[in-house]
């Protein structure tokens, strides 16, 4: 099973939907778990249960119609969370000044992993973060891994934007 494959099948029911794929990541090999986290293109609204199953009934119509995944599997369709995983280059310029980890392909002066803030999103592709006192600057397409720090700022920003929702 081709990822890209998976992903044309998929991401025109998401988009189709008024969502977008964020990330698809196939668990395990015997009986996988497919995984696919969604937003609202309106990135300010708020995922609730009753969207991940309206995808989730759309993407499974379209799997059992192509069947593009041998024998049993599971599908999760799932919000991406506070500590959110950073999969393409629109969302490191949405989180600028947020905490994240990066691992990177290639070793960006000598390393590989990073716990940093981000500083800036160039147009060319390329991420500037500060770790400690000292400025990387990693390309995109050298980052294998990217995901927010949940923190307690990042927490009580959320609390707070919740709060708002419920008056």
């Amino acid at each position: 099973m081709q990822k890209h494959y998976l992903a044309d099948l998929i991401e025109p029911v998401i988009e189709g939907l008024g969502f977008q794929t964020v990330r698809i990541l196939t668990i395990g090999e015997q009986n996988p778990v497919l995984q696919i986290m969604i937003e609202h293109n309106d990135y300010t609204k708020e995922l609730t249960i009753d969207d991940c199953a309206k995808v989730s009934r759309c993407v499974s119509e379209v799997l059992d119609e192509k069947e593009p995944i041998d024998g049993r599997y599971t599908l999760e369709v799932s919000s991406p969370g506070i500590d959110r995983p950073l999969t393409k280059l629109e969302h490191f310029s949405r989180y600028l000044g947020y905490l994240i980890k990066i691992e990177t392909i290639e070793a960006v002066e000598k390393r590989k992993r990073f716990k940093a803030t981000i500083e800036n999103v160039s147009q060319n592709g390329e991420i500037t973060i500060k770790m400690e006192d000292t400025i990387y600057t990693i390309a995109y397409d050298n980052i294998s891994k990217a995901k927010i720090i949940l923190t307690d700022e990042l927490w009580e920003q959320y609390l707070k934007s919740h709060k708002k929702k419920d008056n």
